[in-house]
Formats: structure tokens, sequence, C-alpha cells
């Protein structure tokens, strides 16, 4: 399975190197390129970053040197809420395989539970298998043997005992549960970052319109 974590998105591993070889000299160094340690705050359980909400754009571009720009400090914005948004497309695809799986293996378990239960009252299966599009054909299923197989994808099939496949499966339901609460919990961060980012944008943009406007009227008396 693909991994779902903030740092395997390209260029975030690099970057972050290089930015925290460039905050030691942030106090001398002028800013041409807005590092993305500028505008977070922290980073949750996982690694993923708080946006940094700016409260007051003119002290928070004044603290630079020289002051940072608006096309700057967008810039970096937009470069940080691009790689949310890739991020929420990856969770976003992580809790629909989920929303899949989860089903599949409660469909498995049930099943076997209902063999368990022919096995102990001495009876057999009855069941239909897929021959062809919309063609089934019937089988009667011993299960006194108590042997089932499980595909476990890429192709492979390994047989369990029924004790052995019920146990293996309730322990891939609990961690694709577990998983899936978390995939959760990333998306509406994730989300709340994106909206950061663009209420800062947004922000930026308004201080900016109001500084040229007064710079202008200066200019004019």
């Amino acid at each position: 399975a693909k991994s779902h974590r903030w740092k395997d998105i390209p260029d975030v591993k690099q970057r972050k190197m290089a930015e925290e070889t460039a905050k030691k000299d942030a106090s001398t160094t002028p800013v041409e390129d807005m590092s993305l340690l500028s505008i977070t705050d922290g980073e949750n359980a996982r690694g993923i970053p708080f946006v940094k909400f700016i409260d007051d754009v003119d002290s928070f571009a004044n603290s630079f040197t020289p002051p940072a720009s608006a096309e700057l400090m967008i810039g970096a914005y937009s470069e940080l809420h691009s790689k949310f948004k890739t991020f929420e497309t990856t969770l976003t695809q992580k809790k629909h395989n989920y929303s899949q799986k989860i089903p599949d293996i409660e469909k498995s378990l049930s099943l076997i539970k209902n063999l368990v239960k022919k096995k102990e009252e001495n009876e057999t299966a009855i069941t239909r298998y897929n021959l062809a599009d919309s063609i089934y054909g019937k089988a009667e299923i011993d299960c006194s043997a108590g042997i089932v197989n499980l595909w476990l994808g890429a192709n492979v099939m390994l047989e369990y005992t029924y004790e052995e496949a019920i146990a293996f499966l309730s322990q891939n339901e609990e961690s694709a549960r577990r998983e899936s609460q978390i995939v959760k919990e990333d998306l509406a961060f994730v989300r709340d970052q994106i909206v950061t980012s663009e209420v800062s944008m947004t922000r930026i943009f308004n201080w900016d319109v109001r500084k040229r406007r007064a710079e202008g009227d200066e200019t004019a008396k």
C-alpha cells in the first residue's frame, strides 16, 4: 500500500533539510525565497505542519530582512497550499480504499464464522460460485476439514484453518479500522490547513492593496 505520510510528498524532505540550515542564518541572510518554516508553526503527530495564521500582515512582513513582499508571501503560501491539496487527494483515495476494504474483511469473517457453525453442527454448506458473467454453479462444501483459502493479493492464496483465518482477518480488520480513523483525522486536519492558507493569502492580498493605495495617496500629495 502507498504511504500517506506528509514527508513523502515530493520535495518536502529536501526542502525541510534546507530550511533547517537556512533557519540558523535567518537573522543575517536577506529573504529571497521564503522558507516553508516561516509560514508553519509546529506539526501534528504524523508530521503534518500547522499553517501559521497571520494576524498582523504588516508585522509579519517586517519581521524579515529586507521586509517580505506580498508576492513573496503569497508565493510561499501558494506552494504550501499546493502541497496540502496534493496530500488531500492522497488521503481521500486512502479513505475510499478503506471504505471498501473494511466491509470486504467483515464479509469474509462472517462467511468463515458460518463455516465454523456448520462444522460444529456436522452440516455441509451450500453456496454458488461464479462461472461467467451472470452464470453461477451450485456447490456443496464439506466443512469437516476446517480448511479455508484466503486471497492475500498479488495472485497469492494461502491455506488456513478456520481458527487461523478468523484470527488473521480479525487482526486485519482491527488494523484497517485504526488506519482508517487516522486517515479521517488527518484528512480533516489537512482541510483545516488548506482553509487557513487560503485565508492567509486573501489577507496578504488585501494588505497589499491597502498598502499600494496608501502609497499612491502619499505620492499624489
